[in-house]
């Protein structure tokens, strides 16, 4: 029998339209001889099943999550979670799941939590002592901090970034102390905590890691390319901007380093579903320092994940049925 399953995309932050792409490319490629997918969209003001991605559509029952079509009423076996950012990326959608006990293919909800903010998930990683992690500085907003001593305690350039935000939004590096300021000022702008790091110079890396079958696989790696100072919101959605290399042209030693990083840190960190987690390769030392998991990657044809997919001899039908598959013995075992 078809099993139902929710396919959850949009969003509440500015995420939202790159949501709706990663749910067209699942979409795509979930077979329909397996499952009857219902996109539903969620907004601020409203959550609503889009057959054809309307703006409009038949709300949501939020009390247990459920459909009414033509009378007859629709529950999911499970929620195929798309939505980047929050409420989907940060623990909140997966724990509304977890109360009603509908399965779902992200990490849960601890977790999303956890690694949504990245001065709490370095924290984490770095007790692991797998990764190297970069010299960092923690600011809350209404508390007071001084320019001063964050540039005692961290050398020029540095990354300014919200501690909670996808995208790369709200992101600045700063090559000189002037800019230093108004840099904190944008990070503020998208959150109540943010994140300044050193910069560490080297080649970055992506690579993607899920579970199927009980097994963590992991996928080739990208390098990532950009003609811009950084992988900011335009590298990542604008044509031509950036490279991305897939597989990365790296040699054998990096190659199996990275591989065993990425899959301890998944496991360790309870990871679930697929998730991309991002390292820089220093130059002169090929020391592997952590930057982020995200737990939700963009997955639009042209996407990183898809890309490394595709290069491990995989197609997005297959990939994204051991997803659904995995959840959903899980949820009957």
């Amino acid at each position: 029998m078809k099993k139902n399953i929710a396919l959850v995309a949009g969003g509440y932050s500015g995420e939202s339209v790159i949501s709706l792409r990663t749910a067209q490319t699942i979409r795509r490629n979930l077979d329909p001889a397996r499952y009857d997918v219902y996109p539903v969209i969620i907004t601020r003001t409203s959550w609503y099943y889009a057959p054809n991605e309307e703006a409009s559509g038949i709300e949501i029952d939020k009390n247990d999550f459920s459909l009414t079509l033509e009378g007859r009423k629709i529950t999911f076996d499970a929620a195929f979670i798309a939505v980047h950012g929050t409420p989907g990326e940060d623990g909140r959608l997966q724990g509304y799941f977890d109360m009603l006990g509908i399965p779902y293919t992200t990490c849960n909800a601890i977790v999303s939590a956890l690694t949504f903010n990245k001065k709490f998930c370095n924290s984490v990683v770095k007790d692991f002592g797998v990764a190297g992690i970069a010299r960092s500085e923690h600011l809350t907003k209404d508390y007071p901090y001084s320019i001063g001593a964050i540039l005692e305690n961290l050398k020029l350039p540095v990354f300014v970034k919200p501690a909670e935000s996808g995208s790369s939004l709200g992101i600045s590096k700063v090559k000189d102390v002037s800019e230093l300021l108004p840099a904190i000022k944008k990070a503020f702008q998208e959150d109540n905590q943010v994140l300044i790091e050193e910069f560490i110079e080297g080649r970055e890396l992506t690579i993607g890691v899920y579970r199927s079958g009980g097994n963590i696989e992991v996928l080739p790696p990208t390098e990532i390319k950009s003609q811009n100072e950084f992988f900011d919101y335009e590298a990542k959605y604008t044509q031509g901007v950036t490279e991305e290399i897939t597989p990365a042209p790296v040699g054998d030693v990096v190659l199996e380093d990275l591989r065993k990083k990425a899959a301890y840190i998944y496991r360790h960190l309870h990871c679930r579903g697929v998730v991309r987690i991002d390292f820089i390769l220093q130059r002169d030392t090929n020391r592997l320092f952590f930057l982020e998991v995200n737990t939700m990657p963009g997955q639009s044809e042209a996407s990183i994940i898809p890309q490394q997919v595709r290069a491990a001899g995989l197609d997005l039908k297959t990939f994204y049925g051991q997803l659904l598959e995995s959840v959903l013995t899980q949820a009957a075992g």
